[in-house]
């Protein structure tokens, strides 16, 4: 089986309501590819994204660390859409994330962009897989999902490529703990939602 691509993004943010005018806008994204079977991590990758609509605020810079000047080095949304397709054949594989706000985040801002969304209908949500197969009362963000596993959060939280490194540690342990194939976490969709 193909790895899986294991995503989470970072985006603008606010304490509150986003300024006039400004959106909330991807400006990392985080990727891992996991081997379901041997349950190898390889890459770590960062992919900075210069946002268009939007100021990266002193809140999300405290948050993620991430500062205005380092996103403005970073490539167009659409850019990060093609290398997705390109370097991590994002269309064809099983693609996963912590919760549904990534996957959202991305409709929302192909959407808007008009870009075309770069992955497959096949996505784990691996909140929720984490909650079901741990019989859980509710859903527990990564940082507690570590925790529960007694493993600890490798790099900066609220980094993509940490998160997703991270994320794919969680998903590689419901993998092999829970004995579940990968097709039985998968939620199906349209591919251009």
């Amino acid at each position: 089986m193909s790895e899986i691509l294991v995503i989470d993004v970072e985006a603008t943010c606010w304490r509150g309501a986003p300024p006039p005018g400004e959106q909330n806008e991807i400006i990392e994204i985080g990727a891992c590819l996991l081997h379901p079977v041997t349950g190898q991590r390889s890459e770590r990758a960062s992919i900075l994204v210069r946002p268009e609509r939007s100021q990266v605020s002193a809140f999300c810079t405290e948050l993620t660390t991430l500062t205005q000047a380092q996103v403005d080095e970073g490539i167009p949304f659409e850019e990060a859409c093609a290398l997705l397709r390109t370097r991590y054949r994002s269309e064809d594989r099983v693609w996963a994330s912590y919760g549904d706000y990534d996957r959202k985040q991305f409709q929302t801002q192909c959407a808007s962009f008009g870009v075309e969304y770069p992955f497959s209908a096949k996505h784990v949500n691996v909140k929720a897989a984490f909650a079901r197969l741990e019989s859980l009362s509710k859903p527990v963000g990564m940082a507690g999902a570590l925790k529960r596993l007694q493993h600890p959060l490798e790099g900066t939280h609220h980094r993509g490529g940490d998160d997703a490194w991270n994320i794919a540690a969680i998903l590689e342990y419901l993998l092999r703990e829970h004995a579940v194939p990968v097709k039985e976490l998968v939620t199906s969709g349209t591919r251009r939602e």
